[in-house]
Formats: structure tokens, sequence, C-alpha cells
């Protein structure tokens, strides 16, 4: 399948190389890293593939419609390329237009891809204990989200050795209604329910981890977790329909048969309208990968794949609770990494 592709996670995924200018085409038998001279002996340095040539360009849309000019049927992802772009090659080029086609592509894990994104989920975990350690052994009175997120932050990346997969969710009680809470200014006491979403990238690979938690002068981000009554119900509805779902997974099922399980539980413990995100998201190069375990998705689940497993209850101004694993598809089941 020809195709053409500006997304560096997709170029990377291609030729082990990405930059922020850069066209990468496929012809079949040969492909295209076409970028400016900025980059161009980076790229050959990096692209080992004999059949990928790198092309210094003054003008990367003129010498991508030379190669692919006559290339009948080239996909591109029309949500990642700009108007402009689509304007100057549309009239031209053979396109034919596909969403996500190169996340389909990277849907099911290499044996490679697989030790990657697992060495990932390892170094997160680490990560997860030490935040764990710094919020038991230090005096945290007077400190608040905005605090916490960055010293997260330092735990994470190991002092930058590691990119993030994204900017943690350090939350307080009622800020963890919501999904994806920003910081505040909230301040941090004993009897807290704290909220930690995080995940790191080894060797652009992305790990992603949920833990909900009680801080009383300590805290451990274990799933087993001993609260307040009320919270202890919520707590353990999610913690359940997280199991059962993870438990229930198999291989040949549809997303949506997953995120039904998780969400049907929740449901049945009069709770369903407060499940308001869908169960998971594959994983990868992208934070967000397909598949989406959603209640709406047909994908059919393969051996290979790796998804979070994250149901959530949210009560609005009150408190948010979410439990988050990410899991491999293993001969036929889920396989918590």
């Amino acid at each position: 399948m020809p195709f053409i592709t500006n997304n560096q996670n997709a170029m990377f995924y291609e030729c082990a190389f990405s930059c922020d200018n850069a066209i990468f085409f496929s012809n079949k038998k040969q492909a295209f890293f076409i970028t400016d001279s900025r980059y161009t002996l980076e790229a050959k340095e990096n692209i080992k593939n004999q059949n990928i040539e790198v092309v210094t360009s003054s003008d990367l849309i003129a010498d991508l419609i030379k190669l692919a000019k006559g290339v009948a049927n080239i996909t591109f992802d029309p949500s990642q390329i700009s108007l402009e772009f689509y304007n100057k090659i549309s009239q031209i080029l053979d396109l034919n237009p596909e969403s996500n086609f190169h996340q389909k592509r990277r849907m099911i894990k290499s044996n490679d891809e697989i030790k990657m994104i697992k060495k990932s989920q390892e170094l997160n975990k680490k990560a997860f204990k030490k935040f764990a350690k710094f919020l038991s052994n230090n005096n945290l009175d007077d400190k608040n989200e905005l605090f916490l997120n960055f010293k997260a932050k330092e735990f994470l990346s190991k002092n930058g050795k590691y990119d993030l997969s994204f900017d943690p969710i350090v939350a307080l009680n009622h800020n963890a209604a919501k999904p994806h809470a920003l910081p505040s200014k909230d301040k941090i006491k004993k009897g807290d329910i704290l909220l930690f979403d995080a995940g790191i990238k080894y060797k652009r690979y992305c790990s992603d981890m949920t833990r909900t938690a009680l801080y009383n002068g300590e805290i451990q981000f274990n799933k087993q977790q001993k609260m307040p009554k009320k919270i202890q119900k919520i707590y353990d509805i999610v913690l359940k329909a997280q199991e059962l779902a993870i438990k229930k997974a198999r291989s040949g099922m549809k997303a949506k048969d997953i995120d039904f399980i998780a969400r049907d539980y929740i449901d049945k413990s009069g709770y369903g309208k407060f499940f308001t995100h869908s169960t998971g998201h594959g994983i990868g190069l992208d934070i967000h990968e397909l598949p989406i375990i959603s209640h709406r998705s047909e994908t059919i689940i393969e051996d290979g794949m790796i998804f979070s497993i994250e149901p959530g209850i949210y009560l609005d101004n009150e408190i948010g609770i979410r439990i988050e694993d990410l899991v491999l598809m293993k001969n036929g089941k889920a396989e918590i990494l």
C-alpha cells in the first residue's frame, strides 16, 4: 500500500528516525524520507534500511510530488495533514484518505515493541513507588497539587533521563472528579484521596498507569486501599469492574464487549452515569492508539494488542476514582504488564 505521512511517530515506526520537518513516502518497493538540510546527516545516520532513501529538499511538497506523481491510490490520514498541504497535492496525486491508517498498521505489536512497552511500564511502576516514598517521608504541610505535580515529574523523568508519555495527573479529592484534571492550588492534608495518573517513554514507547489512594501521612499506590466508608464502596466497585474486564477479556471479542464488562458492573452497582469515558485505549508510540476500548468500537481484539483497562467513577465536586493497568493480549487472554 503506497502512503504518505508527516506524523513523527509514524515516520519513526517506518525508519527509526523522525524530525519536525519531513515527509515519508512509501511506494511498495521503495520509500523516501524527504527532509531539509538541517536533518539530512542525522537521518542518514539513523535510517539503516537500504530501501529507504533520504532526500534533501528545499521544498518538501514539490519533491514529494515528483516522487509520487503517477502512483495510484496513495493513502494518507486526513486528520494529520494541513489544509495547505492537501490543497497543494490533491490536484496532482491520486490520494486515498483513511483516518488512522498508520495506527491500524501498528495495532498489533511486534515482540520488540512488546519488550519496550513492558520496560516502559516497569520504569513507570518504579517511579510510582519513589513518588509514594517521597509523599510518605516528607513534611507536606502547605504543599499543593502544583508542587506535587512538579515532584512527580522529577521521579517519572528520573531527573530528565526519560520523556513523559503525557503531563501527569495529580488530583486531590473533588479535583479528581475531572478525569483529566489540571493541577490546582489545593493543599494536601491527611485524609485526602489522591488520584495519580502517569507514564513515561522508553525508547519512545509509552507507558500508562493510574492509582487512587488514601493519604494519611503516608501513601501506597497499591490496588488494595482502606478508605472512608462511602469512598471505599465506590473504590471497590471500580476495582471489581477493572478486575472483571481484565479477567474476561478474550481475543476474538469486539472491543465494545470488553467495555461492556466494566460498564455493566458499574451500571448495576448504581453508578453507571458517573462512568463518563471509555474503558481503555491502545498504547505504543502514541499514548492513545488503537484499539479504543469503548462502547462504540467494533474492532476485533487480537493477540499482540496492548491497551489500558481503566474504569472510573466521578462524582462532581466530591471525588474521582480511577484504576488503570496496561494489558497485553497473549494466548487469547489479557496479561497485566
